[in-house]
């Protein structure tokens, strides 16, 4: 089991990687990192989406069940080329601020190129770990997040960051991989699935209990999907038997958007 350096180490090389083919498309770990999920959301006909951003890394589209509005201030984290981060900028408007983090420094630098492009004044992107947000606390209104807390090593962490960098009252809304009953163990353990969502995800009970340990109010599924595994895609990382036994059982893989809130302490 490699520990919370090595994989960080893991995620952080895989996504640099992926933001070095500018022009590739790819979904949450498809042949970027050799995986077998491709979930990614289709943004085509949301307002402010810009192609070039969009790496198909996602599994949802959180922005279109955050309730952002005008002048609110936005954190995105793990914003990689900053395909949610525009959209939410479109939201938010000339008044409002989009803040997007990521750890990886070649998605911050492809997402700074981007910026440059389009020439928002309030759109921001800062290196970061989202373990240890780089953000003063309750300077946030809403937390949106593509495909990416499920890579966080330790997910209390990044639940209990979410809460204290969000001001009272603020929400937010994560798009995210979970496990319904036991994956087989081979595919908890690849590497390469790591990186692409799969092993990295914890079981949907543990997650939403986890936020609502973190201090969350009405946390909340918005959208629940299962994501199919088909056989040519196990072949790789289990025996013929073992797929046959995986496919029998009640277990599954969903992207999930989940909304909650905090409490409003003032």
């Amino acid at each position: 089991m490699k520990n919370s350096e090595q994989i960080k180490s893991m995620v952080k090389e895989t996504y640099g990687n992926i933001a070095k083919q500018a022009n590739q498309e790819c979904g949450c770990d498809c042949s970027c990192s050799g995986g077998p999920v491709t979930v990614s959301g289709d943004y085509g006909g949301q307002k402010g989406y810009y192609p070039e951003a969009d790496l198909g890394l996602g599994c949802g589209i959180p922005t279109q069940f955050a309730q952002i509005k005008e002048g609110d201030t936005v954190l995105d984290l793990g914003s990689g080329a900053g395909n949610d981060v525009f959209v939410a900028r479109s939201l938010v408007g000339d008044n409002g601020k989009v803040i997007g983090i990521d750890f990886t420094e070649d998605m911050v630098n492809k997402a700074k190129r981007n910026l440059e492009k389009l020439g928002f004044h309030n759109v921001e992107f800062r290196f970061g770990d989202i373990e240890n947000l780089p953000v003063t606390d309750k300077e946030i209104s809403v937390i949106v997040s593509n495909c990416v807390l499920n890579l966080v090593p330790d997910k209390k962490k990044a639940f209990d960051e979410m809460f204290r960098v969000l001001n009272s009252g603020g929400h937010f809304c994560v798009s995210d991989i979970v496990i319904n009953g036991d994956l087989p163990e081979k595919l908890k353990s690849v590497a390469e699935m790591y990186a692409g969502c799969v092993s990295g995800a914890i079981q949907k009970g543990e997650y939403l209990a986890k936020l609502r340990t973190a201090g969350f109010e009405n946390v909340e599924v918005k959208e629940d999907r299962q994501i199919q595994l088909s056989e040519e895609s196990l072949k790789p990382y289990l025996t013929a038997e073992e797929i046959k036994t995986y496919q029998k059982s009640n277990s599954s893989i969903s992207s999930i958007t989940v909304y909650g809130n905090k409490p409003d302490q003032d």
